[in-house]
């Protein structure tokens, strides 16, 4: 999978983070969307967005409501209303805005297998012997698109970066 050290996730397209570094860097706790809202939104999303300049929406509780439902359930909930409200969100902002979801368990729950680039959700219990196929639910078979978030030379993964999503 390709490297990202550029801020660029920090001002468009669809980031998926787990580092608190990463998240401070672009929004203060309060500023922060609940999923809820989020979903609420669409179709009614504001002008101006709360956080870094106006450019981003950071969103939590998605791994929390992967984790309630049934993988089969998570498959179609994921693939049908959470991709509708990020492509709705990016239509609306015309890729000038940046969609970010805090997952602050994702670095142990988000996969990626190297020889395929696939992007992959370990479910929770009782279902953590099976994985979401994440990356094909949120953004098809696009494997060239999605990027790892560093951000310094040589440190781990802060998140993943898909600059738009279709």
């Amino acid at each position: 999978m390709r490297q990202l050290q550029d801020s660029v996730w920090q001002r468009r397209g669809t980031s998926w983070i787990w580092d608190a570094e990463a998240l401070a860097q672009v929004c203060a706790v309060s500023e922060v969307w609940s999923l809820r809202q989020f979903l609420l939104a669409v179709g009614h999303w504001p002008e101006d967005l709360p956080s870094n300049n106006e450019t981003t929406l950071v969103v939590a509780g998605l791994d929390g409501c992967l984790d309630l439902l049934a993988p089969a359930d998570a498959e179609n909930w994921l693939g049908a209303e959470v991709k509708a409200a990020i492509l709705s969100f990016q239509d609306f902002y015309g890729g000038e805005a940046s969609l970010i979801f805090w997952l602050p368990s994702g670095a142990g729950r988000i996969t990626v297998n190297s020889a395929t680039d696939a992007v992959g959700w370990r479910c929770a219990a009782p279902h953590s012997g099976q994985q979401l196929d994440f990356g094909r639910l949120i953004w098809g078979e696009a494997r060239e698109y999605p990027q790892e978030i560093l951000l310094r030379e040589g440190g781990k993964p802060a998140g993943l970066f898909h600059l738009r999503i279709t």
